[in-house]
């Protein structure tokens, strides 16, 4: 089976799959980019020496070899692509495709009675809904949104993102956690308003105001860091939070190794969330907004991390404040999370259903996994993800 993906370019995020694939695949597998690598997220360590990486073909460099590759190849995966033509040739022909798409209507669902919207969304979604065409979907909420269109039916499935995997011994994840009393919390990600980084100063005040021993690592940049410092330095907590800058992926797991709590605080806006996999990894205690798209795919409220509703501030220092009253009691959900990752949701287990798949796709036959990635997505509404995550059915 010859088997290629196609995306605008290729990261940190993809290349665990990508690496899989292609020691299952060989030369079969190949990867399209389709376009340079924007400057800033070059800037911010998202860069990849393609030379290293023998089953990656850009399309602006060889066109006429890649487009050969998509028409050829028995299954082509497409990701954002920024070349809707290319895809829609290929779904012209009618052979086996995979699209993998984060959800369409982040902003609301309401967006989706936009007749304009709709007429695009036919185009690219609709009209195929019949061949041989199944969506992945990036995220718990990406179903529900196909559903309102009426794209999809009976074909769409879990997926996501796959960051690199550790593994540990028993002995040593035992003892990788610091074990002198002090509790210390992991924020990551880009300062900017969807991910709220002014939370993590809100708990840092109402944790210090408790008498509570901890330490709390923020890591990255953005239009928000010079606010949050301010407000740090401003409210005496320099010695509790410290603020790191710019760090580059695999630091920020060292870091994270250390840390017995990842918050992620970040909104609806949220498509996936990778660090989440990467706290999961690490055996961080995961506090996660239920809004994200990774949290219902990735945790089980109470069973290997924890979730809040609705980006309420104030449910999440419920949450954060019985971790720290009890956290003995709930040390087990991070090893749960580790496992969660180690066994399941990581890159050689994704591209391991994802070849199966595509195998029996091509002989007509829709086989989905029973749990993890390639497992059937159901479209729950966002007003009733949380509720459905509570009660443990999704």
């Amino acid at each position: 089976m010859t088997f290629t993906f196609v995306s605008n370019y290729i990261n940190h995020h993809q290349i665990p799959l990508c690496g899989a694939l292609y020691r299952r695949l060989g030369a079969d597998y190949t990867f399209i980019q389709t376009m340079p690598m924007e400057e800033e997220r070059v800037a911010m360590g998202w860069g990849v020496d393609l030379n290293k990486l023998p089953y990656v073909q850009c399309l602006y460099e060889t066109e006429y070899d890649c487009l050969k590759k998509i028409a050829e190849s028995d299954v082509v995966l497409f990701g954002w692509t920024g070349r809707e033509d290319i895809v829609q040739s290929r779904l012209e022909t009618g052979k086996t495709t995979l699209r993998v798409s984060e959800r369409l209507y982040r902003e609301g669902q309401w967006k989706a009675v936009s007749p304009r919207g709709l007429i695009a969304k036919y185009a690219e979604h609709i009209k195929y809904r019949n061949q041989n065409v199944c969506m992945l979907c990036a995220g718990a909420y990406t179903a529900s949104d196909f559903r309102l269109i009426s794209a999809y039916p009976g074909k769409m499935f879990k997926w996501g993102y796959f960051t690199s995997l550790r593994i540990y011994e028993d002995k040593e994840f035992e003892v990788m956690k610091p074990q002198d009393g002090t509790l210390h919390i992991v924020w990551a990600g880009r300062f900017i308003p969807l991910k709220h980084p002014e939370y993590v100063v809100r708990l840092a005040k109402t944790l210090r105001g408790r008498g509570y021993d901890f330490r709390i690592h923020m890591l990255g940049d953005g239009e928000l860091e010079p606010v949050v410092r301010r407000d740090v330095e401003s409210s005496g907590l320099s010695s509790y939070i410290r603020l790191y800058g710019y760090t580059a992926p695999e630091q920020v797991r060292d870091v994270m190794e250390r840390c017995h709590i990842h918050l992620f605080t970040s909104n609806y806006l949220e498509g996936w969330g990778a660090v989440i996999n990467e706290g999961m990894n690490s055996g961080c205690v995961e506090v996660v907004n239920a809004q994200v798209g990774a949290a219902p795919y990735l945790i089980r409220h109470g069973v290997n991390g924890l979730v809040y509703p609705d980006d309420n501030y104030e449910k999440m220092e419920e949450l954060v404040l019985e971790l720290f009253a009890d956290f003995p009691r709930y040390r087990k959900l991070g090893r749960a999370a580790y496992e969660t990752i180690r066994d399941i949701w990581n890159a050689e287990h994704a591209a391991k259903e994802l070849v199966r798949f595509a195998e029996c796709l091509l002989h007509g036959n829709i086989a989905p996994a029973q749990s993890g990635p390639l497992s059937v997505a159901e479209p729950v509404r966002p007003g009733k993800m949380y509720r459905a995550m509570i009660d443990g059915v999704i």
